[in-house]
């Protein structure tokens, strides 16, 4: 029993190490990369804001199994269809 525990945290102790060379050998922690320094620029996303908004369990799970249908988040699917559906109601307004 204590021999399989130590065999067990050698394991864990050795997928540690393997994960930390993996992740930052080519890392200089002395020397603070930017993202435009490695080529990279993130897109401008504009500024959101936290809704919390109650909706009954059928239409949540009809969203999430549309999402998962189409490989989306759920939310980024309700907030693609609240998009359309604004867009759409400005287009009839106008």
């Amino acid at each position: 029993m204590a021999r399989k525990k130590v065999k067990q945290n050698k394991k864990i102790k050795e997928i540690e190490d393997y994960d930390h060379w993996d992740t930052s050998a080519l890392i200089d922690s002395d020397e603070q990369l930017k993202f435009e320094d490695l080529g990279l620029k993130l897109p401008d996303v504009p500024p959101t804001q936290v809704v919390s908004i109650r909706l009954p369990s059928q239409l949540l799970n009809e969203l999430k199994a549309l999402g998962s249908k189409e490989d989306v988040p759920y939310q980024a699917l309700i907030k693609h269809l609240l998009a359309e559906s604004v867009a759409k109601r400005k287009k009839k307004v106008a």
